[in-house]
């Protein structure tokens, strides 16, 4: 199954709780619109999520004019926002943020399937892909960030389950 990351804090987060490589064992493809792609993820770190799997979708000239259509329509979404949903919506893929804005509200109105973080930590548990202390110590960290947007009650449930 495709999934689309429309949100780089995704990826972020992931590294940063030692679980990036991790997520591409998951029995899903992940993408970024080549746009995203290029303006947050060009370097070392792309490079890098390339060599793990991740892959950059260019938009079709349809999926193109529907970003820029629900850009006019929707100025509260970003460029890279639309062309994450256009994608989505035209391949019938799902979407991982962490968006809790815009892009959430939106796809959520538009029926597209959509999903965060956390979703990522049940597919590692549920497939028993990372060992319950590796997923309580990486989500430990990444809500130990200061500008961390997870739900609080959603995140402490996680962490009972995962306790060692």
């Amino acid at each position: 199954m495709p999934v689309l990351v429309s949100d780089p804090s995704v990826l972020i987060d992931l590294e940063r709780g030692r679980l990036l490589e991790e997520m591409f064992r998951l029995p899903f493809e992940f993408a970024v619109p080549d746009l995203l792609y290029a303006r947050e993820l060009a370097g070392p770190l792309g490079e890098q999520l390339v060599a793990l799997g991740l892959r950059v979708e260019v938009l079709t000239p349809v999926e193109l004019a529907r970003a820029a259509t629900v850009r006019r329509q929707y100025a509260s979404l970003s460029t890279p926002d639309t062309f994450a949903f256009a994608i989505a919506e035209s391949r019938q893929w799902t979407l991982l943020t962490c968006d809790g804005g815009g892009l959430r509200e939106f796809a959520l109105a538009e029926r597209i399937e959509m999903h965060g973080v956390l979703w990522l930590f049940d597919q590692f548990a549920e497939g028993n892909h990372v060992a319950f202390d590796r997923l309580h110590d990486g989500l430990n960290t990444i809500f130990a960030l200061p500008r961390c947007g997870l739900p609080a009650q959603e995140v402490r449930r996680r962490l009972t389950r995962f306790a060692p």
